[in-house]
């Protein structure tokens, strides 16, 4: 029975983003993921080539605007390279065209920026079920039922990493970003408030739902009149 129950290695993530701040969030979401690794962070087309000559990667994190070339060019490359390398695009482009081409060239979703992490989450855990699903023993689909059910696995479904309800993807953004410029100050829910243009009930809403999804974290602020009040920061 030796191997019996043996856990899956975890899938290894290289995450490519020009921008440092936004990269090493990429990678404390991945890294946050069970079953996923991060095998590295590059800023740039050139420095992705480097990582990918030394080390296994599974699947790449791709924006699609780096200093030295587009995304698309990278994969390009690989591709002709002859790499399989499963590709997500991160990016805030929303031209149809390059969405239709990134499709075409392999890339198995498209994540427009900003995001949250249950949004990546979310992708990643159905990304793990279509690479689950594909790894069968002898490699082919028994029906077309069986070819939908694994396609479907890279499909999220709307509003399936969906937030608590009153919450919304594009508050819950401009919290996270307060929070994390904050620093080691941190936020208070009534700071949030001021700063987002929102009541304090619901700054403190996004701010509890961030420490319960394990990004930030609270404790008591001493050194006021009457009861401490909670202090937020980023779990960095």
């Amino acid at each position: 029975m030796s191997g019996t129950g043996a856990a899956a290695p975890p899938v290894q993530v290289l995450v490519v983003e020009d921008d440092p701040v936004t990269a090493d969030a990429h990678a404390l979401y991945v890294s946050r993921v069970p079953g996923f690794a991060v095998a590295g962070v590059a800023h740039s087309r050139a420095e992705a080539l480097r990582v990918l000559e030394r080390t296994p990667v599974d699947l790449i994190l791709l924006d699609l605007y780096l200093p030295d070339g587009h995304g698309l060019a990278l994969l390009r490359s690989l591709r002709a390279a002859g790499r399989t390398t499963d590709v997500f695009a991160v990016t805030s482009a929303r031209d149809l065209t390059v969405i239709r081409e990134g499709v075409s060239l392999g890339v198995v979703q498209h994540v427009l920026k900003p995001f949250t992490f249950p949004t990546l989450r979310e992708r990643l855990r159905r990304y793990a079920e279509f690479r689950s699903t594909t790894a069968t023993s002898d490699g082919e689909a028994g029906s077309q039922a069986e070819v939908d059910r694994a396609l479907s696995g890279l499909r999220a479904a709307p509003g399936s990493a969906a937030l608590p309800k009153g919450l919304s993807e594009a508050t819950l953004e401009a919290v996270t970003r307060a929070l994390r410029e904050a620093g080691d100050a941190g936020l208070s829910a009534g700071a949030a408030a001021e700063a987002l243009g929102v009541n304090r009930i619901t700054a403190r809403r996004y701010l509890e739902h961030l420490v319960e999804d394990g990004r930030a974290d609270r404790k008591p602020q001493y050194g006021h009149v009457g009861r401490p009040e909670l202090c937020y920061r980023w779990r960095g």
